[in-house]
């Protein structure tokens, strides 16, 4: 799935999230030393900068769908090799990365398994590979309650549930698929505050990601009946909103 919307659009919408996670991912993957990262699914860059300063910037790629996210990234990163191009078909040599990670994108694949099995095509044997998705089965995903709020204007909501990555135990079971050894996981929180119940709605606007594109889809009438839902849910604010993800990381198999 490719994002057709601004970087700005995206940076205020989860960039605010995934810019923290992008740090305890990082953690949790207990990164080699030295060599080259790659960043799939780059979106616009917050698990891309954390990597560049662990690794060296010269050492750093990153690759979008999003033609527009692409752009952004050329420019934030003017020294990264960022390229246009899709987790199934990574447009890298083999065994290139010493680590090669996907921070909230496996769930928007168009086939995971292969976006996984690509993922260790690049990655050299002894690398790390990893990735980590909002736990949206289990309601702790930020969007948990813009979801509810929705569900009760109208039926039939897609609320990431369903998608691949969004329960325990399915990055696991891809990277164990994919041929890593040494799977782990873990859960990661993150917390984000704002200011007021108006901050948090205007960052659905911009129809970002599911949640964004069903809103915008609306009616007028139907858009304020679902703001009417979750300002009833959340208050006026000041709040904060806890967020938490699934994170898998493995092993190539094998010896440099």
């Amino acid at each position: 799935m490719s994002f057709d919307v601004a970087a700005e659009a995206y940076d205020g919408f989860m960039g605010r999230f995934s810019a923290p996670l992008a740090v305890s991912f990082a953690d949790f993957a207990r990164l080699p030393a030295e060599g080259r990262a790659l960043d799939v699914g780059c979106g616009t860059g917050a698990l891309t900068a954390v990597l560049a300063r662990r690794f060296g910037e010269t050492e750093i790629a990153a690759v979008d769908p999003s033609e527009s996210f692409v752009a952004a990234m050329t420019q934030r990163f003017p020294w990264a090799d960022v390229r246009h191009g899709h987790a199934e078909a990574l447009p890298f040599d083999d065994h290139l990365f010493a680590a090669t990670l996907a921070e909230l994108v496996v769930h928007f694949m168009t086939d995971a398994t292969a976006g996984m099995r690509e993922m260790l095509r690049v990655t050299r044997p002894g690398g790390v590979v990893a990735a980590c998705v909002w736990d949206f089965a289990g309601r702790r995903a930020p969007q948990r309650t813009f979801f509810e709020g929705l569900a009760a204007v109208i039926d039939d909501i897609d609320d990431e549930t369903d998608r691949v990555g969004a329960s325990e135990g399915e990055l696991v079971t891809l990277l164990w698929d994919a041929g890593c050894t040494d799977v782990e996981e873990a859960e990661l929180t993150v917390a984000v505050e704002y200011g007021d119940f108006d901050e948090w709605w205007a960052s659905y606007g911009h129809g970002v990601a599911p949640a964004g594109r069903q809103l915008t889809a609306l009616s007028a009438e139907d858009r304020d009946r679902v703001q009417e839902q979750c300002a009833r849910l959340l208050g006026t604010g000041p709040f904060t909103i806890a967020a938490t993800a699934w994170a898998a990381r493995g092993v190539v198999p094998g010896q440099i």
